[in-house]
């Protein structure tokens, strides 16, 4: 397949930049993947699409202020990290801008020298490993002198931290926010649990391919990042009981999704376990896991829009992501959400 089957035209002006003030105002497209019908909703119209025994899926990765801005020692010239991926200990892998001024051995000071970052090994595309120092709580220092790690096509600055966090986020690790969970308040989750459906949690870490384009014309040849999952025990339970009993999983968001694929095995069945995965989801794949999703409205030529056209076929999305470009939906981190059914 070529990376082109899953370009649309998409008007700048659609691209939400701020989160609307109260999260379940969204507006909803119901996209029935059989029929490729659809229906214009409110978010809180998603409780008439959730069935009693279902299971709702959340990630409770809690994104971490990762955007450090520091000084280079050497010259004071300016230098933005972006923290991706903890190796061990005090190792990380992060994405730097200006790249080309970051080589081994360079050190990077934050907070007039509150933390410090030394360069030990360069990657591609700007990718460089750091080890970091300091004195205290390094969770601490990043809440103190870190931003929220917003995607490029944000140009609003984000005046409340919490707005880029679910209600549930916990884990914390993560580059990105699984923004299909930002609709969600507890009032709403209670009122889902109220009515029969349980819920599970998930943790996928997002990563360092959230920040980058597929390169390549055959999406086959596409290399996938790697990204830490876990699932417990407890939860494993709960989703091969609602199997067991005959109801429906629905992951929320592309996150929810992949770590489902990834741990399922042939037959559906969940054990608990963590690890990596680099699992891609585009049209052809057979689903074990997901019967329903929720989602946001993706970039074109995205691996996110594939795993979506993966589930409710290529055509049937293309034509919903043109009714939403038509009716001026909001699109992507900040934006409305679609429910795949």
């Amino acid at each position: 397949m070529n990376i082109n089957d899953f370009d649309f035209d998409l008007p700048e002006e659609l691209i939400a930049q701020v989160p609307l003030e109260d999260r379940t105002s969204s507006r909803l497209m119901v996209l029935d993947k059989e029929t490729g019908q659809v229906e214009h909703q409110s978010f809180t119209h998603i409780l008439d699409y959730l069935h009693e025994g279902d299971c709702l899926v959340l990630n409770d990765t809690k994104v971490l202020p990762a955007r450090l801005i520091g000084e280079k020692t050497e010259t004071g010239a300016a230098i933005e990290v972006l923290l991706l991926k903890q190796i061990e200990g005090d190792t990380w892998e992060t994405l730097v801008k200006p790249a080309k001024r970051i080589k081994p051995g360079t050190v990077i000071t934050f907070g007039d020298g509150l933390l410090t970052a030394e360069c030990i090994e360069t990657g591609d595309q700007g990718a460089r490993i750091l080890e970091y120092k300091y004195d205290g709580i390094f969770y601490e220092l990043l809440d103190q002198l870190g931003d929220m790690p917003l995607p490029p096509y944000i140009k609003e600055k984000l005046d409340d931290k919490d707005r880029y966090q679910t209600v549930f986020a916990k884990e914390r690790g993560s580059a990105a926010a699984p923004t299909a969970g930002l609709h969600f308040t507890e009032e709403i989750l209670d009122e889902i649990r109220s009515r029969g459906v349980n819920i599970a949690f998930i943790t996928l870490h997002v990563g360092l391919g959230t920040f980058r384009p597929v390169s390549v014309d055959s999406i086959e040849e596409h290399d996938m990042h790697s990204e830490y999952y876990q699932l417990s025990e407890e939860n494993a339970e709960l989703l091969n009981r609602t199997r067991e009993n005959g109801g429906r999983i629905i992951t929320v968001g592309t996150t929810s999704t992949r770590t489902l694929e990834t741990i399922a095995d042939e037959k559906g069945i969940f054990k608990p376990q963590s690890g990596w995965t680099d699992i891609f989801i585009y049209p052809g794949y057979t689903f074990k896991a997901s019967d329903v999703l929720l989602t946001n409205f993706h970039l074109p030529k995205s691996t996110l829009i594939m795993l979506v056209s993966a589930m409710a076929g290529r055509e049937n999305t293309l034509a919903a992501y043109r009714a939403a470009v038509e009716e001026k939906y909001r699109f992507f981190s900040f934006g409305d959400a679609m429910l795949i059914k």
